[in-house]
């Protein structure tokens, strides 16, 4: 495997996951006026199912390292956005929200967690894998 190709589906699994990512913030902003921080959320708790289909289909059909630098440190990296969200969480607190800045740490932290669960479960069942999960790191 060459490294040049591998840094390659990387970049371009990054480029399609924030193009991704962008249009999920226009259509959260569109659906939800005022919630600046929906897009965000969302983007996270797909990011964090897919993450874990992705894993569930790597323990039983552990995919080529362009395939898996591509689909979780490429795209699954610039779909989600933690540094958007811990900014966004930020600037609740310093605005005052003190109470929509905690709801929205605590839903986005449980709902990642329910979400990569959920991905893992889906992909177990869908592609029956068994096995270890020390085959899931990217």
């Amino acid at each position: 495997m060459s490294e040049k190709r591998l840094i390659v589906a990387i970049a371009c699994g990054g480029a399609v996951g924030s193009m991704a990512r962008y249009g999920l913030s226009l259509l959260s902003l569109s659906a939800v006026p005022g919630w600046f921080f929906a897009g965000t959320l969302a983007a996270n708790i797909a990011g964090s199912a897919l993450i874990g289909l992705i894993a569930a289909w790597s323990v039983r059909r552990m995919p080529s390292p362009i395939l898996n630098g591509f689909l979780v440190t490429g795209f699954c990296g610039g779909f989600t956005t933690f540094s958007a969200f811990s900014l966004e969480a930020l600037l609740l607190v310093m605005s005052g929200a003190w109470a929509v800045a905690l709801g929205y740490v605590v839903a986005s932290i449980l709902s990642w967690m329910a979400a990569v669960w959920l991905g893992w479960s889906a992909g177990m069942a869908l592609f029956g894998a068994k096995g270890s999960v020390a085959h899931t790191k990217s």
